[in-house]
């Protein structure tokens, strides 16, 4: 029988709970998938807590939106979509009907095929990380030579993405981190320059290595006092994007600073571009031409058992020496 994690109360991860489930037939519009493996990724763990930008619509609920299977059943008008092929889920507003099981049944819409030359675990690790960042630094901010992108919290796996397509571009790359220890990484990974938050003076460091510019985009989940750290070097028209509270805080927004440079907040969730088929295959086009070019490379971390799913999400909140996402093979 195929199984699921389900929560029953906004409790936290340590409350999820195994059980057996059925195979729902796919209305219209639906594909049933088998899955094989699924990512975890921050969201979630601040969806079981109720803090992120939706609730369940009822419990017990799935967790997650990361996955890539095999389609088993294919609804009615479903056109373009095979049996047998494996395909990836995107990410969108999943409510209860997340993919932390064994069988999916979800919106035909949610669904691309898988990359070509990866397995499951690397193609489920690939669709929130570097569209989360696409939107923001290649439609947003413009990337390209001559303009300087801030990725705050730069060793996050959507962070890290941001720095490869800001350096694919051509654009200056700077990334914060809390250790110094992963300065390599993030340089690797296509940062110019990188801040070790040590609680010095952020905006004197932008402005020393951008010789006075600022930046024009900055692609920031800390929230808190964060902004108000970077403000004072922002460049004329420099966009932020504030895509998460990792401080579990509401950001403080530096409105002098903004006056003073002209420049524009956006509130940004990835899930309101998915549901725009526009912007979608905007999105999934930039990713594919990245992943066969070999500008993009997903990272994968560390993965564990379908049994184990609880284990991932601990080793994923403890402080980590490595980086990338961490994945569940459901073994189905």
């Amino acid at each position: 029988m195929p199984r699921e994690w389900v929560i029953d109360a906004y409790n936290g991860y340590e409350a999820l709970r195994l059980q057996d489930c059925v195979h729902v037939p796919p209305k219209a519009g639906e594909v049933r998938l088998r899955i094989e493996a699924f990512a975890l990724n921050w969201g979630d763990m601040n969806l079981m807590k109720d803090q992120y930008s939706f609730s369940f619509e009822r419990l017990p609920a799935r967790i997650g939106c990361e996955a890539t299977g095999i389609v088993k059943a294919i609804g009615e008008g479903v056109t373009g979509i095979e049996i047998g092929k494996r395909y990836c889920t995107l990410p969108y507003f999943y409510y209860d009907n997340g993919a932390s099981a064994d069988t999916l049944t979800t919106p035909a819409k949610y669904l691309t095929p898988a990359p070509e030359n990866m397995n499951a675990v690397e193609a489920c690790s690939v669709w929130m990380q570097f569209m989360t960042a696409y939107y923001p630094v290649i439609e947003m901010s413009k990337a390209g030579p001559g303009v300087n992108i801030l990725a705050t919290a730069a060793t996050g796996t959507a962070g890290n993405a941001a720095l490869q397509i800001g350096r694919a571009a051509g654009a200056t790359m700077i990334g914060t981190t809390r250790s110094a220890s992963s300065v390599g990484y993030l340089k690797d990974s296509g940062a110019d320059h990188v801040f070790v938050d040590d609680g010095s003076d952020l905006a004197a460091f932008i402005k020393d290595v951008t010789t006075g510019v600022g930046v024009h985009g900055v692609f920031d989940p800390v929230g808190g006092d964060f902004p108000t750290r970077y403000g004072p070097c922002l460049a004329k028209n420099a966009k932020i994007m504030l895509y998460g509270t990792l401080n579990e805080k509401f950001p403080a927004i530096p409105f002098v600073d903004m006056w003073q440079s002209n420049a524009w907040l956006h509130m940004y969730s990835l899930f309101n571009y998915v549901e725009d088929d526009a912007a979608k295959k905007r999105g999934t086009d930039y990713v594919y031409a990245g992943l066969s070019d070999g500008s993009l490379k997903p990272l994968i971390d560390k993965v564990y058992p379908m049994e184990d799913y609880i284990g991932g999400w601990r080793y994923m909140e403890q402080p980590r020496a490595k980086h990338g996402k961490v994945v569940i093979e459901t073994g189905a």
